[in-house]
């Protein structure tokens, strides 16, 4: 597309706009669709970029026309880490692989691991003393490693597990850099960033194979854990499984999305109930009159409605994938633009699920706007936390159930309180978004 053809905000001579964006992605994008609407034209050095904040035009993009594009430049990145995976892959490989996994996460599969994420939520919150302060972010993204680790392998590897969740730290933290820089250096290039990045690939690589070739030559029965189900995974119409690098890719795909995502949205959710006394009282008497007292299972989740709702409204003011980018692979037309190969269309879910023509108070936490028709009162692609399209994020259920249940199990317990003189709290923008410098608060028991 021609750059005149839509208007943007006023970028600096070389850089275009991607210092102010730097400063301060949400406000800017924020401001920018405000005051440019629908389609905004932004320049981050020679790269010229498309906000788009039109639910039609974001279901175009995704679904009635994915045809015409390919995974923005944050996750062709994203390929270094957890390599063809079902996040990065395109085209045919990605539909077969997503054949293959998809009866790993149907309903009577993921239901299994429940027990298991009450476990450990139950584990972590019996070491927590009344009254001490916790880091939460650190609790929720350790709680959720932890679970992903015993899901996708049917044990406790701790050490492994600390080793992938440190290297996943470092992976995420350079395909940002990279993703969000107009000057690409090679990899094979020995920056700092690159050798710290290698030596990380090389962990993870060491990890995951080994554990892949030891479950490979086990005689023991297949266990009911997400490697045995990939390890087993039949294509219906070849038939033929997963190579130990195909498998690789996945499993590093599900640890990266399946736990940094959810302790990001815990952490979001404990922090917005800290702030919403009612809203707190109202998920207590949700617990109590539902539970008596006992634990919660997976056949409770029907009645935690507001629980689940909960949840949703985080998802809603702080979404775990705040951004979605596509590129034109070839010209198409997007709300009566066309666009070239090349030009990169950026969706935001921060935007589109603060705008307040589809959302009453959209800067307030307010579960309650979920238990209505809003969703289907709304346009589609209004609300997308988990993407849409034959690329919807296959493990929304699992994250759904997971949160829930997590949730359920702490607020049955305890209550949580920001420490007294705490920074304000401001969500960072990285590859998922995560409150900056995390969050201090005071658990107290009920």
């Amino acid at each position: 597309m021609n750059e005149l053809e839509v208007l943007g905000p006023k970028g600096l001579p070389i850089t275009g706009n991607l210092l102010s964006f730097r400063k301060n992605p949400l406000e800017f994008l924020q401001r920018a669709a405000r005051e440019y609407g629908d389609i905004v034209h932004l320049r981050f050095g020679p790269r010229h970029l498309y906000l788009i904040n039109n639910p039609d035009y974001i279901k175009d993009i995704l679904v009635t026309k994915q045809a015409h594009f390919r995974k923005g430049k944050g996750l062709q990145v994203a390929k270094a880490v957890v390599g063809e995976g079902i996040l990065t892959s395109e085209g045919e490989h990605h539909m077969r692989q997503r054949r293959l996994m998809q009866p790993s996460f149907r309903q009577n599969h993921i239901k299994l691991y429940a027990d298991t994420m009450v476990n450990y939520g139950e584990a972590m919150i019996g070491q927590w003393q009344n009254g001490e302060e916790r880091i939460i972010t650190k609790d929720m993204m350790e709680l959720t490693l932890a679970i992903i680790t015993k899901t996708m392998f049917g044990t406790d590897v701790k050490e492994d597990a600390d080793d992938i969740g440190h290297t996943i730290e470092v992976g995420l933290k350079y395909v940002s850099r990279r993703a969000s820089s107009f000057i690409d250096i090679p990899q094979n290039i020995p920056t700092r960033s690159n050798l710290e990045f290698k030596e990380a690939a090389q962990t993870l690589d060491r990890v995951i194979y080994s554990i892949i070739e030891e479950r490979r030559k086990s005689k023991e029965p297949p266990r009911d854990d997400l490697l045995s189900m990939l390890l087993a995974a039949r294509d219906e119409e070849d038939n033929t499984g997963m190579t130990d690098k195909q498998v690789r890719d996945e499993v590093m795909t599900i640890f990266v999305a399946g736990h940094e995502t959810t302790a990001n949205t815990l952490s979001w959710t404990l922090y917005l109930l800290s702030q919403n006394p009612k809203a707190e009282e109202k998920l207590w008497k949700e617990i109590d009159r539902v539970l008596r007292g006992r634990r919660v299972t997976f056949e409770d989740l029907p009645e935690l409605k507001y629980a689940e709702n909960i949840i949703w409204e985080a998802l809603c003011l702080y979404p775990a994938a705040w951004a979605i980018n596509r590129e034109a692979i070839d010209e198409v037309e997007i709300g009566g633009y066309t666009f070239k190969p090349g030009e990169t269309l950026m969706m935001s879910q921060y935007v589109m699920h603060r705008r307040p023509e589809y959302f009453e108070r959209p800067d307030e936490f307010h579960p309650e706007r979920f238990e209505g028709n809003l969703l289907k009162e709304i346009p589609q692609f209004a609300f997308f936390p988990f993407g849409g399209g034959p690329r919807v994020c296959i493990g929304n259920h699992f994250a759904i159930m997971e949160a829930t249940l997590i949730l359920v199990t702490i607020a049955q317990k305890f209550r949580m309180r920001l420490v007294v003189g705490h920074h304000p709290v401001k969500p960072e923008p990285v590859v998922t978004l995560r409150p900056k410098n995390g969050l201090r608060m005071i658990v107290e028991e009920r």
